[in-house]
């Protein structure tokens, strides 16, 4: 490459920026000092590129104006320490059994090495701008109070619905989100990452879905956008093709018709739930890809399957 060539080259890189830049205004615009309540997990979180990445693309978020709240996961990661402690795991209708060994274990992977690594990969990003991520639990400052939850499945024989003992898994009853929206509304620039743990009005620990606590925050919080990260696209119709966006009707209409199953039933009811509850809209998006977040706040094209009311 000649030097005329790669000063050409390098001159197109700049205007291609320039120019990426200037067609975002209008979404920066859009989303100026909104809260967008974002939901991080899946086996992007294994990854410590990735999880770099995302660290960054929050900064991001944080230094146009937009007020960014993170709640993790970590589901493979309490896992891996259950195995190195020896104590089994029990899943019922995809829901982890959590007895009080497995309770304290899970406490100390959510509140302890995932939250904090994730909040200080959010410093690190921002340390030039002087964002910092500040790791919370839902223990903190009575932000999550929950109940236990209870569910029920047909004996296979008798086909008799009993109820069946999760052990500590609660959802959230009551939301206190005042030390979130005193860190997000600060002066400084503080990133609220959250772990999702609760309390029963008895001060018992409880275990929560973080697809659950996040979609109870980002109710609470009234948030712009709900931001679902997983590992699939989005939403798929009955053909496998991708839905870009969709309505609640839209979305029990997929349940009911069976297209929409498994996994995809609770993300879908997260979603109606956060919607109900204040949250203007929700994306189910896939947090492997690089950069989604940006993507789908920040384009005309989106990422994953955004769902309204």
């Amino acid at each position: 490459m000649t030097a005329d060539t790669a000063a050409a080259s390098k001159a197109e890189t700049a205007f291609a920026t320039a120019k990426t830049l200037a067609e975002a205004l209008p979404f920066i615009q859009r989303y100026d000092r909104e809260t967008v309540v974002i939901k991080y997990g899946g086996h992007a979180m294994g990854d410590e590129a990735t999880a770099q990445r995302f660290a960054a693309d929050v900064v991001l978020l944080k230094l146009v104006g937009i007020h960014p709240v993170v709640v993790h996961g970590g589901g493979p990661q309490i896992s891996a320490m259950l195995n190195r402690a020896g104590v089994k795991s029990e899943f019922v209708d995809g829901l982890r059994v959590t007895d009080n060994a497995t309770m304290e274990i899970a406490e100390m992977v959510l509140s302890g090495a995932v939250n904090k690594q994730l909040a200080h990969l959010i410093t690190q990003a921002g340390r030039e701008a002087d964002v910092r991520g500040v790791g919370l639990s839902g223990k903190d400052a009575r932000l999550f109070t929950v109940e236990k939850v209870v569910r029920t499945r047909k004996d296979p024989e008798s086909r008799i619905e009993q109820v069946v003992d999760l052990g500590f898994v609660g959802d959230p009853k009551e939301v206190d989100a005042q030390l979130v929206m005193t860190l997000i509304k600060a002066d400084q620039d503080y990133v609220p990452v959250v772990a999702p743990i609760g309390v029963d009005p008895a001060g018992a620990t409880f275990n929560i879905n973080a697809d659950t606590a996040a979609g109870a925050l980002a109710g609470s919080l009234h948030a712009k956008r709900f931001l679902l990260l997983t590992d699939i696209e989005g939403v798929k119709d009955g053909n496998g093709n991708l839905i870009p966006e969709m309505t609640i009707a839209d979305a029990r209409a997929l349940m009911a018709s069976g297209v929409a199953n498994g996994g995809m039933i609770p993300k879908l009811e997260t979603a109606i739930s956060a919607i109900e509850s204040g949250v203007e809209a929700v994306v189910i998006l896939d947090g492997r890809t690089p950069h989604a977040i940006l993507n789908e706040l920040f384009t005309d094209s989106g990422s994953g399957t955004l769902i309204r009311s």
